[in-house]
């Protein structure tokens, strides 16, 4: 009798219920059951790696598996080698959609027509819909996974198509009652995505027959302690509820964070006693030095100019001019997870800040010689007055050159230094907030001054003793 294999948290791709550690996947997106059985078509939308494929793929299941419907997941990722080829996006589609439904386990008169009617390009798709939903005795939905891998033409081809199936139905033609475009974005960007305006109103634009988009939300604290209760039930193993809630603090519950931390503990760092917070922080520091593949992504998207436009003000701690192309910007930075929302602009969680500015800091670091063992005193407390010290002498020698070669110039200063340290500081510059945080009874304050009037390079670098509102003594470095 073959025993069954133990169970870990998942950090690569969908998740398995026979294999992995997961909340289940439907409840998260309630609505999208009642769109389906008022035969709606809508978008779900989320970040990279926050559960759609596995909600969207169980939901499939589930309403099969209920009698009246055959639902399928196809995903469309390798439409995007085709490009705007909108021909040969339609051939891909269509291969990979048969290729699902033949491992979907199907009775044979479920599945599409082999081969699919010959039409020609620009509305092959469509047809091909039409006929299999002609055969299949069921009432058929499709869940378009990676929709956004389409660009261009090939989507707005897709679209277009989509539109014109979902207003003939039922009555002319059979076409599948309902379809879900899952992807990192809204149904807004896939405007920005086939070269329409997305402000823009059109009656005649294939975006209308959407009826709702769903955005799939972060883990809560309860959802958090509830995935790792799952493992404390079948190993023994306990997460200290201080632990979990520094958990969701470092990660604001996004579920791959929250995944990546308990497998460094649990397998990388093979943690066997209680997980307390100080294992849940040396993790998140291991995550971070090792440019784990979700991290390493997010931060390639730094260079884009959308994604610098929404990020550099955030860091620098100014707030934009909120004009319609920003507040564009704006979702689209939001739909890729890395601010919260785009009304209280703020980076997704302390761990992707960390990791933003690690990586705008990486040409600052590599100037940085002194070594760090030299500012522990002799009882083990760091030597932070003698840091602020080197960091005027490396200020002097570098800092101009760096500011300029900094692509996030409004943000610059802060990038710098925060390299220097290797450390948060806040970002917001309310140091009393951030005392308060950090339970810390004096703090320190550096002040930039990139005043036209300012003093000559080599005159700054004074200190200075102040006291915060709060009546805290604080040390003050005016550069």
């Amino acid at each position: 009798m073959r025993l069954p294999r133990a169970k870990f948290f998942n950090t690569t791709g969908p998740c398995d219920p026979a294999r992995h550690y997961m909340l289940p996947p439907t409840p998260r997106i309630p609505e999208a059951r009642t769109l389906i059985e008022m035969d709606r078509y809508f978008v779900l939308h989320a970040p990279r790696q926050t559960g759609k494929t596995t909600a969207l793929r169980t939901l499939a299941s589930e309403l099969t598996a209920e009698g009246d419907t055959a639902a399928l997941m196809v995903s469309c990722e390798r439409v995007k080698a085709v490009g705007e080829n909108y021909a040969a996006a339609e051939s891909v589609l269509l291969t990979a959609l048969r290729e699902a439904a033949n491992r979907s386990g199907w009775p044979k008169k479920w599945l599409p027509p082999d081969p699919w009617p010959s039409n020609l390009p620009g509305v092959q798709f469509g047809a091909a819909l039409k006929e299999w939903c002609r055969r299949c005795p069921r009432r058929v939905v499709l869940f378009l996974d990676e929709f956004d891998a389409l660009q261009g033409n090939s989507m707005a081809s897709i679209l277009s198509q989509l539109r014109d199936g979902h207003n003939a139905r039922p009555e002319r033609h059979p076409f599948p009652a309902s379809i879900a475009l899952c992807g990192l974005r809204d149904v807004r960007d896939y405007k920005v995505a086939s070269g329409r305006d997305p402000d823009q109103t059109n009656p005649a634009s294939p975006f209308n027959i959407i009826a709702k988009s769903l955005r799939l939300g972060d883990f809560t604290i309860d959802q958090i302690a509830e995935l790792y209760g799952q493992h404390t039930d079948a190993t023994g193993q306990e997460f200290t509820k201080d632990a979990v809630e520094r958990v969701f603090e470092l990660t604001q519950g996004q579920p791959w964070l929250v995944n990546a931390l308990a497998y460094e503990i649990t397998q990388e760092m093979g943690v066997t006693d209680t997980v307390s917070v100080t294992r849940v922080e040396e993790a998140k520091e291991r995550l971070i030095r090792a440019h784990a593949m979700h991290l390493e992504s997010l931060s390639d998207r730094l260079r884009e100019p959308r994604v610098a436009r929404v990020i550099e003000p955030i860091l620098a701690g100014t707030w934009p001019d909120m004009d319609m192309a920003f507040s564009s910007d704006a979702r689209y930075v939001r739909d890729l997870g890395l601010i919260r929302s785009t009304r209280d602009l703020d980076i997704a969680n302390p761990i992707y800040r960390e990791v933003l500015l690690r990586v705008l800091g990486e040409r600052t670091e590599v100037r940085v010689r002194a070594d760090p063992r030299s500012f522990v005193l002799p009882d083990g407390r760091f030597d932070l007055a003698r840091l602020l010290e080197e960091f005027v002498v490396f200020w002097r020698e570098h800092g101009e050159v760096l500011i300029q070669q900094e692509g996030y110039h409004e943000a610059a200063c802060q990038i710098i230094l925060m390299a220097f340290l290797h450390r948060l500081v806040n970002g917001g510059g309310q140091l009393d907030r951030y005392l308060d945080r950090l339970t810390l009874s004096t703090g320190r304050l550096v002040i930039f001054d990139r005043r036209p009037e300012a003093p000559s390079w080599q005159e700054r670098g004074a200190f200075e003793e102040a006291t915060t509102p709060s009546g805290r003594p604080v040390t003050i470095l005016r550069v």
